[in-house]
């Protein structure tokens, strides 16, 4: 339902404009910001928003309109409008353009190369318009390995994105999926009277591979551990508290502190769908749950500082939590718990 209302707000934001939504949004509890600049080669700016019950009583039929070769858009258009704000990819929160038609060593030019400046990850973003074909495919994981040797210090992620990702060619990329981090985008173009607007859909995201099983044996040490040499007495009175969260979600969680993490076990067994590491300044909590717009949502509106990062929240607490964050923080962790059951 929240999928729906982003979208008619979006819709909304393209055909009446900034003023006339918010004046629409107000009425039906929807909180809109619509992201101000300038309109680069006809295409519509991106709205960013987030929502709450009610959708928009003003709806239009959209028309899409061809990205293949020789159609209405060029790939350069396409790119610039990228370029100009990457995060209309929805690959981060925040991202920036580090290298654009990059020339690569006998490799022809890479389109994009995004970074993500909190998590340091890179993506390497190849454009197909029309459907993927193996040249497209090829190319995309020749950059994105010729990038990873390059700065190994990086994470990197190849990124395709095309107009249709065909059945015979998604079911190719799913076999390199696991072993190669690869991302595919299908993009739609539409034509909102004289001006575009681009979407991204995500139907293929890297898959991370391993589990705690996987994990070197942990070295275990006590609680003196945390309070002295990693964190201090006060983030450790922090962990507590957040643990006692926990509880509430998983009652019979205990505590494991080993070197680099403070996990959890259940009878014995680990039950890691959460860790703990209290630091000097804050307790960095990581919840095993992959992004998702409501969570996003959710956080936001208690006013919790977080960051999605590989298939997971990363959570940092500074001081004590207040109702409106225990309790966004509590539903998090449910849905954290009841999907690490599953795996």
């Amino acid at each position: 339902m929240v999928g729906r209302t982003f979208l008619s707000a979006c819709l909304a934001v393209f055909l009446f404009g900034n003023e006339k939504v918010e004046e629409l949004t107000s009425r039906a509890g929807i909180n809109c910001h619509a992201k101000e600049g300038r309109q680069a080669d006809g295409f519509i700016k991106g709205a960013h928003m987030s929502t709450e019950n009610e959708t928009l009583s003003k709806f239009t039929k959209l028309h899409s309109v061809s990205l293949k070769p020789g159609g209405q858009l060029s790939e350069k258009q396409v790119q610039d409008q990228i370029a100009d704000d990457p995060t209309i990819l929805g690959l981060a929160r925040e991202l920036e353009v580090l290298g654009r038609e990059k020339r690569q060593p006998k490799a022809g030019r890479l389109d994009l190369l995004l970074g993500d400046p909190n998590t340091s990850k890179r993506y390497v973003v190849e454009i197909q318009l029309g459907a993927t074909d193996e040249s497209h495919i090829i190319r995309t994981i020749e950059y994105w390995d010729l990038e990873r040797r390059r700065n190994p210090q990086y994470k990197h992620a190849a990124v395709i994105v095309a107009e249709d990702i065909t059945t015979r060619f998604y079911n190719v990329i799913q076999l390199f999926n696991g072993a190669i981090p690869l991302i595919a985008l299908k993009m739609t173009a539409y034509r909102i009277r004289d001006q575009y607007a681009l979407t991204f859909v995500k139907v293929l995201d890297e898959i991370m591979r391993g589990s705690d099983d996987d994990e070197p044996i942990p070295q275990p040490v006590d609680r003196s551990f945390w309070e002295t040499d990693r964190g201090t007495k006060e983030t450790l009175r922090l962990t507590d508290d957040l643990f006692a969260v926990v509880k509430e979600v998983e009652s019979s969680a205990t505590l494991k502190y080993n070197k680099y993490y403070i996990g959890l076990e259940v009878g014995g067994n680990t039950f890691n769908f959460v860790k703990f590491k209290p630091l000097k300044g804050f307790v960095r909590m990581e919840i095993r749950l992959p992004q998702d717009l409501d969570t996003d949502q959710n956080l936001d509106n208690a006013g919790v500082e977080y960051e999605p990062q590989d298939q997971q929240y990363i959570v940092r607490i500074r001081e004590d939590i207040d109702n409106p964050q225990r309790k966004a923080l509590k539903q998090v962790l449910e849905q954290a718990k009841d999907m690490f059951k599953k795996q």
